[in-house]
């Protein structure tokens, strides 16, 4: 049974999703962020990050023991090790990696710094909240073309492309994000949402979900000084 190492956070959910899409059996082991257990000596032992998610397959490559962190490449690695949610044929696989890399690198950061500056920082930046509400702004413009070509992001078909970006999408008005804006991208979210998969893995941990306005004590662990120490 694959341990997810996980808190219920856009990157946690992609992983919570995947293998409620693929079926296979998972155990759940909570790693409260708020609480700085990410710090902890056996989850950094999994993780040198100190980010969630992580996994440990106790038969992985060779029937061997196997961590791995970065959500991701957890993505691919449970894509490939059941052969679902990732095209086989070359060109159509490398569309889906291109959409996973864009989630990857730019609506998760992207969005990720818009939720800071705009709900946690201590000190409200305009200039920092401005230049990531046109960011989140044009990554959604980005989704709606594409999804405007294409029934999903990699194609005509579901894939980790797509498990990946919608907790990210889900949500909006978190971001004053109408997808009223965006139709196609309200259509890929309403399809997707609609998963019984989906709706499993969002509900994942969520008793814990974050509920009113962040401690002092949670933006310590989360964006202070206690990250630079971390090993």
């Amino acid at each position: 049974m694959i341990e997810v190492w996980t808190w219920p956070t856009p990157n946690g959910h992609k992983v919570h999703i995947m293998l409620e899409e693929i079926g296979l059996p998972y155990k759940v082991v909570p790693v409260n962020i708020g609480q700085g257990e990410q710090f902890k000596p056996e989850f950094l032992a999994i993780t040198p990050n100190h980010r969630i998610p992580a996994i440990i397959d106790p038969d992985g490559p060779g029937g061997q023991r196997f961590a791995l962190f970065e959500s991701g490449a957890i993505l691919i690695y449970l894509a490939e090790k059941t052969g679902q949610l990732i095209p086989a044929e070359p060109a159509a696989r490398y569309r889906c990696l291109q959409w996973l890399m864009f989630q990857m690198g730019g609506v998760g950061p992207m969005f990720g710094q818009y939720n800071h500056f705009a709900a946690y920082a201590p000190e409200k930046i305009p200039y920092a909240i401005e230049r990531y509400t046109n960011e989140v702004k044009r990554l959604h413009r980005v989704l709606d073309k594409r999804l405007s070509e294409s029934e999903y992001l990699a194609g005509a078909d579901y894939s980790i492309a797509d498990i990946a970006t919608f907790p990210w999408v889900r949500n909006p008005s978190r971001r004053g994000i109408d997808l009223a804006d965006y139709p196609h991208v309200r259509r890929w979210h309403d399809a997707i949402a609609a998963r019984p998969a989906v709706m499993r893995g969002v509900e994942v941990l969520s008793e814990n979900q974050r509920r009113g306005a962040m401690t002092d004590q949670e933006r310590e662990n989360l964006f202070g000084a206690k990250q630079f120490g971390a090993r």
